[in-house]
């Protein structure tokens, strides 16, 4: 990857690029709530989980798809349509709205609002990065965002939290180059738990996260 692409990566990839992820949990608040993830072990085999069946290979697939593809009306629609509850809906909506308007406003790209996985691939296709390096990364920021939730959410030292990201490195370097070889057809998920825990957040009171 050239060097410009890198940098222009970890900078829409980084936390401090505004896109509000700090707010979202992915329904991992529900899970620690009602004791499904209670130490570090826990929280590393849920995300195992998040990346290897749910929305992590489902994302990676819709940036892929929308990074090669002339109209990303289709993959659009798809994206929006693929939350299983209504906060993981407004999770991927706004941050991707968010994500858009930010890369429109600097790089004055052809960005619509749209889903955040859609959204990226789209930038990612127009700025000439490579599809599986993006989406590699992407996953990894994914990780990451639900890791420094967890750290709010459970007793998780930064040092732990590193750990739990070193290793779920092989499966954000796998799911991506996955990704960059697949297709709509390709999508499914089985994170029944994942899901259900995002729909039981919207009832969960008090609660930190939108999700």
């Amino acid at each position: 990857m050239h060097i410009d692409h890198l940098l222009t990566l970890t900078q829409w990839l980084s936390p401090a690029y505004p896109i509000g992820a700090f707010a979202w949990s992915h329904g991992l608040e529900r899970a620690v709530q009602r004791g499904d993830v209670t130490d570090p072990q826990g929280l590393q085999d849920w995300l195992s989980d998040v990346l290897t069946h749910g929305a992590g290979r489902t994302d990676g697939i819709l940036l892929c798809v929308a990074h090669g593809a002339d109209d990303v009306t289709e993959v659009a629609a798809l994206a929006a349509v693929l939350a299983p509850s209504q906060e993981r809906r407004m999770e991927t909506m706004q941050q991707g709205a968010a994500f858009a308007a930010t890369t429109r406003a600097v790089w004055h790209l052809d960005l619509p609002d749209m889903a955040y996985p859609v959204a990226v691939g789209r930038a990612a296709g127009l700025m000439g990065l490579p599809a599986e390096q993006t989406a590699q990364v992407w996953l990894q920021c994914f990780a990451s965002n639900l890791v420094q939730a967890a750290q709010r959410l459970m007793p998780l030292g930064q040092t732990e939290g590193q750990r739990i990201l070193a290793a779920l490195a092989p499966i954000c370097r796998d799911i991506g180059m996955q990704a960059a070889q697949s297709d709509l057809g390709t999508i499914g998920s089985s994170s029944f738990a994942v899901d259900i825990a995002s729909m039981q957040h919207e009832t969960q009171s008090p609660r930190i996260f939108r999700s």
